[in-house]
Parts: C-alpha cells; sequence; structure tokens
C-alpha cells in the first residue's frame, strides 16, 4: 500500500455555505477525489468555494458497496475526502462503515471539525453541557421506539434528537406520553439558515406550538434531564403499591407505572415483590 493515500473526514456547513472554513476549501481542493451524500447538494458548496475536485456518490443505499471502492483509492495512495449533506459525516449519516473499512486495510484516517447541529443545540438550550447525550433518530415503530423514549424518560443528562419534519408530531406525541407534559424542551429547526428557529417550552406546549404546517426544515430537539432518579423510582414504586392494594396485579401495576414514569417496568416489578416479601 503507498504511503501517501488517506481518508479526511470533512464537517461541511449545516445550511449557510458562509460557515464554511478556508481549511475546508483548501482541503477539498487538494485532494483527488471527493465521495458525498449527495453530489447534487455537495456541487454547490464547491460551487461556492471554486473547487472542481471530481465527485462520487457515497450515500446509505450504496455504501456497502462503494466503500470498497473508496479503500481501493486509498490504498492506491490518492487523497480522498468524505462529506454529508451537512455536518460531519458519521453522525447520524452514512461513512462509519467506510471508516472503519479504510482503517482495517491499513490506510490513514483523520477528519476536519466543522459545524455540528448536535454541539449547536446543546450551546443554544441554555442547558449543562458538560455532559449529553446524543440519540440521533428515534426508531420508527415498535418495542425499540418505546424502550428508547422510555431511557430518555430516566436519563439523567439532557438527550439531543434529531427529527424528521414529517415524524415531528408523533415523535412529541410519543415523548408526551412517557415523560410527561411538563418535560422541557428546546427545539431548533432550520439551524444557521434565513427562517431559522429556536423555541423552548414544554412537552405539551410543543405539541400545541409544532402543528404539521410549522414542521418544516431540518429540526433537533433537547429534552431536559428528568429529576432526581431515587425520588422519581420511589414515587413511581408507592404508586404501583397503591394500585396493588386497590385490587391490581403486581405484573399490571408496574407496567402501568411504567408507562406513566418511563422507568423499567421490570425493576418496578421487582421491587414490588420485594416490598411483598418485608411485609
Amino acid at each position: 500500500m503507498s504511503g501517501d493515500g488517506y481518508l479526511v473526514v470533512c464537517a461541511t456547513p449545516l445550511g449557510n455555505l458562509g460557515d464554511a472554513s478556508s481549511r475546508l476549501a483548501e482541503t477539498l481542493s487538494s485532494v483527488d477525489i471527493i465521495f458525498a451524500e449527495d453530489t447534487r447538494r455537495t456541487a454547490k458548496l464547491l460551487a461556492h468555494l471554486g473547487v472542481d475536485t471530481p465527485m462520487r456518490s457515497l450515500f446509505v443505499g450504496n455504501e456497502a458497496a462503494r466503500a470498497d471502492d473508496l479503500v481501493e483509492e486509498v490504498v492506491s495512495g490518492r487523497k480522498v475526502a468524505l462529506v454529508s449533506d451537512a455536518g460531519m459525516p458519521t453522525i447520524s449519516d452514512p461513512g462509519a462503515a467506510t471508516v472503519a473499512a479504510v482503517r482495517k486495510a491499513g490506510g490513514r484516517v483523520t477528519a476536519l471539525p466543522g459545524p455540528s447541529a448536535v454541539t449547536m443545540s446543546m450551546a443554544l438550550s441554555g442547558m449543562p453541557g458538560d455532559r449529553f447525550v446524543f440519540e440521533g433518530f428515534l426508531p420508527k415503530k415498535g418495542r425499540d421506539r418505546a424502550e428508547r423514549i422510555a431511557s430518555i424518560g430516566r436519563e439523567s443528562r439532557p438527550v439531543v434528537l434529531f427529527v424528521s419534519p414529517h415524524r415531528l408530531t408523533s415523535d412529541l406525541v410519543d415523548l408526551v406520553e412517557t415523560l410527561g407534559g411538563e418535560r422541557r424542551i428546546t427545539l431548533n429547526r432550520e439551524l444557521t439558515k434565513l427562517h431559522e428557529e429556536v423555541w423552548e417550552g414544554s412537552l405539551a406546549e410543543a405539541v400545541d406550538e409544532w402543528t404539521e404546517d410549522r414542521a418544516r426544515g431540518e429540526i433537533t430537539i433537547v429534552v431536559a434531564p428528568s429529576g432526581d432518579r431515587t425520588s422519581s423510582f420511589a414515587d413511581a414504586v408507592a404508586g404501583a403499591a397503591e394500585l396493588v392494594a386497590q385490587g391490581v396485579s403486581v405484573s399490571q401495576a408496574a407496567r402501568e407505572m411504567a408507562e406513566l414514569s418511563g422507568l423499567s417496568r421490570r425493576e418496578l416489578y421487582q421491587a414490588l415483590l420485594e416490598d411483598q416479601e418485608r411485609s
């Protein structure tokens, strides 16, 4: 393998092309080829920067096959850039499998930092940013979706979510059902673009405010952390115990309180059994 080849993973503007750095322009003009999630969108960026480097596509649908081509470029000694539509590739975008493939082949990988909707959303939220969780997009349906939302309900750190405009309403409704309507969020729309919006309020208020006709463009949500989990768990166990006292089965009581609190049904069920053994 030639020692001259490498892959550089490049962050690109979220929407405002003015956020492109001089280093990004220099890098994209100096590499031999650019692999882009959407070549048409990247072509606009290259035109803005005055770059005419050739491109090939690499997106979710073709990454498994196209990664082999990219690896071949690197091992043959060519300099390759990887970009997504916006922000850093691999972060809820294609590219992770490609980076792993280059490393496996012994290739060199570096990255060029830049705009990030994740960190920008945290900065705009006003929530402590020393520790936070990025969850990307919620699963679309089923048990995975329910479990993911339940884990967000228990999370003691702020949670950053990406949201598709056509799923905003259902995501907000499902978050309310598990986390409760009072949980605070910051909702950001079209960051860095002409119609950028930063909205703060409760989940219940968000359901009323962000109707389908307003759900347009790129959206991120930062969910405030839960309160003290020990207190919340004790309250949930107490509530479940009251249900049992009213004749509800232990299993059903644990299930109902889990749905209300976002806590683990299994943990609540076990706590109820232990309480019964002690009494």
